[in-house]
C-alpha cells in the first residue's frame, strides 16, 4: 500500500484516502484540432517505466488535487506538491529527458 503526503493537509495517509487522477501536466490541444489529435489527448498516456508525474486527489480529506512523483516499478515516492509547485519541476524533468 502506498503512503501519500497531502501538501494541503500536511499529513501522510494510506492510499485508501486518495483517488488516482491520472498523468499530470498533459497539455490540452487548441480548439479545432483533428479527431485523431483530440483522441490522443483523451486516451493516450505515456505509461513510462521509471519516474512519472501523477495527479492524486485527497478524497477522504481536503478533496484537493496535487502532484506526486512516483517510480512506476519500485513504487518509491519522491514527494508530493501542489500542482503549481510541481509544474516547474516536471518541465525540468521533461527537458532533461529530451537531452
Amino acid at each position: 500500500m502506498l503512503r501519500l503526503h497531502c501538501p494541503f493537509c500536511n499529513e501522510t495517509r494510506d492510499e485508501e484516502e486518495f483517488a488516482y487522477a491520472g498523468e499530470a501536466f498533459i497539455a490540452r490541444p487548441p480548439e479545432g484540432v483533428s479527431d485523431a489529435v483530440w483522441g490522443d489527448y483523451l486516451f493516450m498516456r505515456r505509461n513510462p517505466k521509471g519516474w512519472a508525474w501523477e495527479q492524486w486527489q485527497h478524497t477522504a480529506g481536503c478533496r484537493k488535487v496535487f502532484a506526486v512523483k512516483r517510480h512506476t516499478v519500485s513504487y518509491e515516492i519522491a514527494g508530493s506538491w501542489t500542482l503549481a509547485e510541481a509544474k516547474p519541476m516536471c518541465e525540468k524533468d521533461v527537458a532533461e529527458a529530451a537531452r
